[in-house]
């Protein structure tokens, strides 16, 4: 499986923006996906991971980020709003299967006061 992520860009705090990853297969197969996020200077975080129909999300971003799928188009999204200057940075799609992980490039956020 290879990812692909897009849909990054600069907004203004307290704006939106959706993120796709898109998968060279069939998403369908893998025991789950998730998006991390890195900040400049900063380790990667996990934000969001979806297994199966469950969710989970880093306390920072509940009620504010959403992570969906669409297994048709084999496209994982985050739906990111109420975004915060602290969101910024490069974010990262990731999936895995059993022991095998596959990562996307980054797409860079950048939130502006």
């Amino acid at each position: 499986v290879q990812l692909q992520a897009s849909g990054g860009g600069l907004v203004r705090a307290g704006g939106s923006l959706r993120l796709s990853c898109k998968a060279s297969g069939s998403i369908l197969g893998v025991d789950g996906m998730a998006w991390y996020h890195q900040a400049p200077g900063k380790a990667r975080e996990l934000v969001a991971k979806m297994t199966g129909t469950t969710t989970d999300y880093k306390d920072s971003v509940k009620g504010r980020f959403t992570i969906s799928r669409d297994g048709a188009q084999n496209t994982v999204f985050l739906q990111m709003d109420s975004l915060k200057e602290g969101d910024t940075g490069d974010y990262y799609c990731h999936a895995w299967l059993g022991p095998v992980t596959f990562w996307g490039q980054g797409t860079l956020v950048t939130v502006s006061s």
